[in-house]
């Protein structure tokens, strides 16, 4: 028997002490980096004025509730219609926010449209697809503040998880979860 195995286990259960106390010091949005077993988004919704923090998935399972808090947030600003946010969007956006270690909530410029509202935006602007994924649930465009849309974008081709999409005239980056394609 290894002479330093009282030392190991003790070493053991202090650091797994520390780890459990420095993680109850933390502020909910800050575990999302530091705790991977809650994934842990949020939200500001430029159009609405409305904030959400919070988390959709615990050790891998999808908490349905949070799941329809998001869809609420992101839903369309213009009708009031919410359709349920694809969860694959949303592994994806807790990717990039984890990549770029930030706390800062997703400003949402765009999240789910409604038929009529992807009809009457494809009136004034050639950029809005006929069939949008936006009309899914399955899209989103998006800015975080502190980070260049750019550096964004770059981001999220290096991902391979979808189509990306980037209007620097406008300043965000359009996610989606069909297939891959950059624009």
């Amino acid at each position: 028997m290894n002479g330093n195995a009282p030392f190991l286990t003790n070493r053991r259960t202090f650091l797994k002490m520390s780890a459990s106390a420095a993680l109850t010091l933390l502020p909910c949005s800050a575990m999302a980096v530091q705790a991977p077993e809650h994934q842990i988004l949020s939200f500001y919704n430029i159009h609405t004025g409305e904030s959400l923090s919070t988390c959709y998935r615990s050790h891998g399972k999808l908490i349905h509730r949070a799941v329809g808090r998001i869809s609420n947030v992101m839903r369309d600003h213009r009708t009031g219609e919410i359709k349920p946010v694809d969860p694959n969007l949303l592994d994806l956006l807790h990717r990039i926010v984890t990549k770029i270690r930030t706390t800062e909530p997703i400003s949402i410029i765009s999240g789910y449209r409604s038929p009529e509202t992807n009809a009457a935006l494809r009136k004034i602007s050639r950029g809005v697809a006929k069939n949008s994924l936006h009309m899914k649930g399955r899209a989103i465009d998006i800015r975080i503040p502190g980070f260049r849309t750019e550096d964004i974008r770059e981001l999220a081709i290096g991902l391979h998880s979808g189509g990306v999409g980037y209007y620097p005239s406008s300043d965000f980056v359009h996610l989606d979860t069909g297939p891959v394609k950059v624009w």
